[in-house]
């Protein structure tokens, strides 16, 4: 539904985008993450046609954005919550927006239901928070029902009862087999939400896989062992293992499966209290990926 293929884009001596290239398929969410200025605000601009690339193309449905007709049919999107007239009752900003693409204020009933803002909707826009605002943007992403959906950083501002249902709406819209692109910085959020991820550094992908797959990949075998025992990671390093301290009283195993360990300690009367995969989290992944993309990196408190 969504290309993104080989974009370049500068502004003045600064790189943006550096070949930046991806797809989004229908029926899974697309988590878009990467370091502040890795250039993810600028490829979602470029995709809307709010930026010019310098070379290459973004295509919706097979054609430049500005080429769509009712393009709002076709992807609907958010990128700035607070882009809204704030003397507008939240209704009558979504009435003006489906106008535009033909739509009539059945369909913005509809997806002020669907939002939760249906109580709220003769409101002004301007007294809303930052998370009932999120729920107008995404209302209004919602207006031509379209097949794909690209929302940036779409939690914040989301109190637990918003992030719950916006993990849960989200898994809805690619259950119905839209392609849906999100862009955040919590890891956490995308983890329990998104089918497949893309990590971007510097204006490229860093890496395109789907969730699983970059567990698996930043879990890399480690075997996580508990012991009182000083002597375990020599006699582990004798049985050709690496033993590194984990910070919390663990050690990180790496070179040996888990029942070799298991082996290696009862046969020297090495007790453990715990010994267990190490399962990585996708912040462990990003963090990872993303060690040498990161371009405003603050000291620590001295």
């Amino acid at each position: 539904m969504i290309l993104v293929n080989g974009i370049r884009k500068r502004f003045g001596a600064a790189v943006a985008l550096d070949g930046m290239t991806f797809e989004v398929r229908p029926g899974q969410v697309t988590g878009f993450v990467g370091p502040n200025g890795a250039g993810k605000s600028t490829t979602m601009r470029v995709i809307l046609g709010l930026d010019r690339p310098d070379a290459g193309q973004a295509l919706v449905e097979g054609k430049p954005y500005r080429e769509l007709a009712d393009p709002m049919r076709h992807l609907g999107s958010l990128l700035d919550a607070g882009a809204l007239q704030p003397s507008r009752t939240a209704r009558n900003h979504l009435l003006w927006l489906a106008h535009s693409q033909g739509l009539g204020a059945r369909r913005v009933d509809e997806v002020l239901e669907q939002t939760g803002l249906g109580g709220v909707a003769r409101r002004r826009a301007g007294g809303f928070s930052l998370g009932m605002r999120q729920r107008l943007g995404i209302a209004a992403a919602l207006l031509g029902d379209p097949p794909a959906l690209m929302l940036d950083e779409p939690f914040n501002g989301m109190d637990p009862e918003g992030i719950i249902w916006m993990r849960g709406f989200l898994r809805s819209l690619a259950g119905q087999g839209r392609a849906v692109l999100v862009s955040s910085h919590l890891m956490g959020e995308l983890q329990g939400t998104a089918d497949h991820v893309i990590v971007v550094g510097r204006g490229r992908v860093i890496a395109d896989a789907s969730v699983a797959e970059l567990l698996n990949s930043a879990s890399s075998g480690r075997i996580t062992v508990r012991t009182e025992s000083p002597e375990a990671p020599g006699i582990l390093a004798a049985a050709g293992a690496t033993a590194a301290p984990t910070g919390d009283g663990g050690l990180s195993i790496t070179g040996l499966p888990a029942e070799r360990i298991a082996e290696v300690l009862h046969r020297h009367g090495v007790t453990f209290s715990e010994l267990a995969a190490h399962r990585a989290t996708l912040e462990d992944a990003y963090l990872e990926l993303t060690r040498d993309a990161v371009e405003f990196r603050a000291e620590g408190p001295r």
